[in-house]
């Protein structure tokens, strides 16, 4: 990842151009074992590809370095009809610790304040400390939904002017 830190990250709406990319960054996550926290939807290249070619109201965005995955978010929600979209995340292993986490959390809450969205809400497990460290961080108060997961909810509107430039 050395020479990957040095090329200019971006944020890029996941297409067609980007399948090879994602697929190898599934990889890369179900090779990690990051299913146990993490699970959307498969990681495969069968998924990739759907994801990548998806029309719809829900936004699936890749944070790259150069070619590379290193990130990946999702707000969903909104193609079934729900008001507030459901945000996921997942950085690959080798990435981690640059705080890209972070950045991706802030540029998936301007995509969902873009879109008109109030809040967001999120599911995290208890036991992902790290996880529910960034999610507390960045202003998300969680319930308990009576099992081994949390669900997170962060108004868009209070924490727009405390935390991220408009």
């Amino acid at each position: 990842m050395n020479q990957v830190n040095k090329t200019p990250l971006e944020f890029r709406q996941l297409v067609p151009d980007l399948r090879a990319q994602l697929k190898e960054f599934f990889l890369e996550l179900h090779s990690n074992q990051d299913e146990k926290f993490f699970h959307p939807h498969p990681f495969t290249p069968e998924a990739a590809d759907e994801i990548c070619r998806r029309v719809g109201k829900d936004l699936y965005y890749a944070a790259l370095a150069g070619n590379k995955i290193l990130g990946y978010g999702i707000l969903r929600g909104w193609d079934e009809g729900f008001e507030t979209p459901s945000l996921g995340i997942a950085i690959h292993p080798q990435a981690r610790g640059l705080l890209l986490g972070a950045a991706l959390m802030h540029f998936l809450h301007a995509a969902a304040r873009q879109r008109g969205a109030q809040r967001i809400r999120l599911t995290v497990y208890k036991e992902n400390y790290v996880a529910c460290g960034l999610y507390s961080k960045l202003g998300y108060e969680y319930e308990d939904s009576g099992s081994d997961k949390l669900v997170g909810f962060l108004d868009l509107g209070r924490r727009k002017a405390s935390h991220e430039a408009e």
